[in-house]
Formats: structure tokens, sequence, C-alpha cells
């Protein structure tokens, strides 16, 4: 019996039953079932996937801060070949960073606690927007959106323009770090990831922002008292420096 149920693991005890009878085995099927329990033999239930609950309508055009944010996964690999992920989230209003966590494995409880740390520092966001992967669709994120009465956005499968700022920031990130390091360690990359970070919230210049840098248009957006994205759009321009880049 244990013979053939290591081979053929989706085999309960009838089937099973019926290779002992092939093989000259007969017993009553109580008997059987009997044996089949003690010996601690079970055939191992699936669970089926879990779906996502939140909403896939057309999203609008966030019109100020703490409106949406998106999140996404990267993947990158050290010099020696071991891979590793980075959850970046950002604001879709004032395109700002406000996460960039690296490690070579992230759950959906390890989401949800950066989350929650991400609430804690900058506020409570009304939406969020993610991909279907299996860490954003676990049961932790589906009882932290409920718990902080977050609507998710799932974009459709295979559709990541949906989820189009963070796709394009993701862009600018692994063409202007990834694919230019060669990450020793966790730790280097970590190390890495916030220098650049800090960079593209503070000095780099974005296109959407009117040439300001994300955190710098979001500050001038809170003296101004404005909400548009056009008075973001409006901003000054901020002088690019690459100085505290080099690692």
């Amino acid at each position: 019996m244990h013979e053939i149920a290591a081979v053929r693991r989706r085999f309960g005890y009838r089937r099973i039953g019926i290779l002992l009878v092939r093989e000259g085995f007969t017993m009553n099927h109580k008997k059987l079932r009997r044996l089949y329990r003690e010996e601690g033999l079970a055939v191992k239930r699936r669970r089926g996937r879990r779906r996502s609950t939140g909403s896939r309508e057309p999203m609008p055009v966030p019109s100020g801060r703490l409106q949406r944010w998106s999140l996404d996964f990267l993947s990158d690999v050290f010099g020696l070949g071991r891979r590793f992920r980075i959850l970046a989230v950002i604001d879709d209003f004032t395109r700002e960073c406000l996460a960039l966590i690296a490690d070579t494995s992230i759950s959906g409880h390890r989401v949800a606690r950066e989350l929650d740390a991400l609430v804690s520092r900058h506020g409570r966001p009304q939406s969020i927007v993610s991909d279907n992967g299996s860490e954003l669709t676990s049961r932790a994120m589906l009882d932290w959106q409920n718990h902080n009465r977050v609507r998710w956005h799932y974009i459709a499968p295979g559709k990541p323009t949906q989820n189009a700022f963070v796709e394009s920031f993701n862009g600018r990130l692994r063409d202007e770090l990834l694919n230019e390091e060669v990450f020793a360690s966790l730790a280097h990359a970590r190390k890495a990831l916030a220098r650049w970070q800090q960079d593209y919230n503070t000095t780099r210049p974005h296109s959407a922002l009117g040439g300001s840098a994300p955190a710098i248009a979001r500050r001038s957006l809170e003296l101004l008292g404005g909400s548009a994205p056009s008075a973001l759009a409006k901003l000054s321009t901020k002088r690019y420096s690459a100085e505290g880049l080099s690692l």
C-alpha cells in the first residue's frame, strides 16, 4: 500500500485497493480504509486558487496625493546568480517612490507589514493598483484590504499597461540602476536602491512634473495649496545633480 501511494500520490484508498487486487491482495473495503488511515496515508487536498476581490473597472486619473498608490515586483540577480525581488510602491499623483523593498523572498504577509509602515509615515491611500500576483491576492493581503478599508484595483491578466505609472517607474529603475550595477549581496542592493530612491525623489527631474523631482513638487504643491495635475506641471525645474549616487 505504501509503495503504491508513494508512486500514485493522487490515488485514494479505493483506487489503491483496485491495484492491490491486481497484485493478488483482496480485502473488505472497510478494512482497507481502516488500514489506509492507520498507516497515515491520505491524498493531500489541493486548495483552490483564491480569487481577487478588488475592482476591475477603468481607473480615473488621480487628482491629489494619497488618492492612489501603485505596486509591482521586479527581480534581479546577485553577481553569483542568486535572484532577489524588489517591491516598488509609488504615489500615482506625485510620482514619488514610497518604497523599494529588496529581499530574496517577499510574501503577502511581508507586503502587508510594509504597507502598514508606509501608511504610518505617509497616510492611508484611497486605492491601490497591482497585478494578480499570488502575494497580492493572498489571504494576508485580502485581510489587510478589509481591515484598512482600502479599495484594491487588480489589472487584467497580461495587461501591464493598465498599471502604467509603476511600469514606467520600473523601466527607469531598471535602466538607470539595475542594468548598470552588479550587486554583490543583498546589503549592497538595498544600499544602492535607497540611494537611487533618494535621488529619484529629491533630485532627478521628472518630465510629468515640469522637470521637478517628485518630493520637491509635492512640497511645493502643499505650500501652494494646489491639487490639480496641472499645478504639478507648472512648478519650476530643479537643476539636476548626480552627486551622491556613487556606490
